[in-house]
């Protein structure tokens, strides 16, 4: 198995990561609306409080319903952690089932009801990448001590390099506070996968000219001295949902509703963020239409499914997507399929569990590390 050298640690490409994990059988794949609601029902009660269901905040109308709790990728975890669950079955994408493996007790199973739920951000900063292009990062830079921060949004061996090198995690939320404890300790930060969010990050805190974006497909092209120049060293990966955003979708819902309050995700483009009146987290968004007063329209810049939600949760709010019938959803929490979920809870009901994610014990204590670093922010 290839290894990161740079932390002597042993992983793969989340492409062969986790091969071993199952489809769905054919048996599940014609399921009514109907049927399979009442057996998951039925799946539920026999399981009892042996089983913990946690719903992202983009999946689909018929998940969430099924979901103990639904928030965003952090949250989920920590409710994983403090549920009394033997099993945890995460409707979300691999990497948020990494982590919630990483936070829960060792008697805890997670689960990942959909094989194919891989977040591609995540996959545009593969840890064993990261690792190669830390040598000439750092060779780039050789007077200065380059600290890395990984978004959450990012596997676990990514989590254990970040680490292992002296850095840590961070959410959308407190990515300012992360950047802070990094400078504090060395001199660049190396910020990944999520460049829009780290450049929003840098405007956050009066850094805008002190970045530098390193291009991993084509690293060459870099000038050196740019890079040992640079307080901030941003990834360049991004999210698909987000980076669809433009500062026309802005102009024309603010046409379209005089009074429209625009709040759009930090994974957005820079002129998308400048262009809105609130910027923050998925938990951000749905506390200012929970607390709208009823009538105010509120234009959503985030995927299409959390609209809807709060559409759904808020009647008295009149809540539009930010770019209207061109909104798409997000095509890897779409993997997660109702059919998948009535699957793994009745292969739990039978003791036979499906698609289970471990994370190797060593990967999960860097891992930990680095979001307890978090914690301490």
């Amino acid at each position: 198995m290839p290894e990161l050298r740079s932390v002597g640690l042993e992983t793969d490409l989340s492409l062969f990561k986790y091969d071993d994990l199952e489809q769905l059988p054919e048996r599940y794949r014609e399921l009514s609306e109907q049927e399979r609601t009442k057996r998951i029902a039925t799946a539920r009660e026999a399981l009892g409080d042996d089983v913990v269901v946690l719903g992202h905040n983009y999946q689909r109308r018929e998940i969430v319903e099924h979901a103990d709790f639904v928030g965003d990728s952090y949250e989920l975890s920590r409710r994983a952690a403090e549920a009394d669950a033997e099993y945890v079955v995460f409707c979300g994408v691999t990497f948020m089932a990494e982590s919630a493996d990483v936070i829960t007790d060792d008697d805890q199973t997670v689960i990942l009801p959909s094989m194919e739920a891989s977040c591609p951000m995540a996959g545009m900063a593969e840890a064993l990448q990261v690792d190669t292009a830390w040598e000439k990062l750092t060779a780039a830079a050789p007077d200065s001590d380059v600290v890395p921060v990984t978004y959450m949004n990012s596997y676990a061996d990514l989590k254990a390099f970040c680490a292992e090198q002296g850095g840590l995690v961070c959410t959308s939320s407190n990515a300012h506070e992360a950047f802070e404890y990094a400078l504090d300790r060395g001199d660049t930060v190396l910020f990944l996968p999520d460049k829009h969010l780290g450049e929003n990050t840098a405007h956050r805190l009066g850094m805008a000219d002190s970045i530098v974006e390193w291009d991993p497909w084509d690293s060459d092209s870099k000038d050196a001295s740019a890079i040992a120049d640079a307080d901030i060293i941003l990834w360049d990966g991004y999210c698909q949902v987000h980076e669809r955003f433009t500062a026309d979708h802005v102009a024309t819902v603010r046409e379209r509703f005089e009074d429209a309050n625009v709040i759009v995700h930090p994974e957005c483009r820079r002129e998308v963020v400048e262009a809105a009146d609130v910027v923050g987290s998925t938990s951000t968004i749905r506390e200012a239409v929970a607390t709208a007063d009823p009538g105010e329209t509120w234009a959503i810049g985030t995927e299409i499914h959390l609209s809807n939600h709060l559409q759904r949760w808020h009647p008295e709010v009149n809540v539009v997507p930010l770019c209207g019938d061109a909104c798409m959803d997000c095509n890897a929490m779409r993997q997660v399929d109702p059919n998948y979920l009535t699957w793994v809870l009745e292969g739990l009901v039978e003791n036979d569990p499906h698609n289970v994610i471990e994370v190797p014990e060593r990967e999960a204590e860097l891992a930990e590390l680095a979001i307890e670093r978090m914690l301490e922010l």
